[in-house]
């Protein structure tokens, strides 16, 4: 084999490697992708992932129910809509000691078409803390309640 052909293949095979590392780099990355959306967005259906994403906003004062079988229930509110979330705590565990209505919440599940189907909850940890994707989904939507840095 002449010279040529030898690095000619030596490229082509370096090619092919690499095209394969960025393929499966590019799938893992797309499986690991977490949306995060506030209910309006959710409502309007538009760009909705089917599987897993993030709920967020704050939790509708007066809607927290419990139930033995079902686990619990509350809305989570960005001001100008509100969804409906059910989360099982038999399955799930149970919610954080600080999760209260009026306070910012992340929830992470699945939109079933009427309800959010919650796999986990995220409350904030103090007074003084919103996550950030709450407080900016907040802002734009003109219903910010608390100082100008979240």
């Amino acid at each position: 084999m002449k010279r040529k052909h030898q690095r000619a293949l030596f490229v082509g095979a370096g090619l092919a490697v690499l095209a394969l590392a960025t393929t499966l780099v590019l799938n893992s990355l797309g499986q690991s992708l977490n949306y995060f959306l506030m209910p309006t967005e959710v409502l309007a259906g538009e760009d909705v992932p089917q599987g897993t994403f993030q709920l967020g906003g704050l939790v509708s004062d007066g809607s927290f129910e419990a139930d033995d079988e079902m686990g619990v229930s509350f809305q989570v509110e960005d001001g100008s809509s509100s969804l409906s979330v059910v989360y099982d705590q038999v399955a799930h565990g149970l919610l954080p000691d600080l999760f209260r209505e009026g306070q910012g919440v992340i929830v992470e599940g699945q939109w079933d078409g009427s309800q959010f189907v919650a796999s986990r909850v995220l409350a904030k940890h103090d007074e003084n803390y919103m996550p950030p994707e709450v407080a900016e989904g907040l802002k734009e939507m003109g219903e910010w309640r608390g100082e100008e840095t979240p």
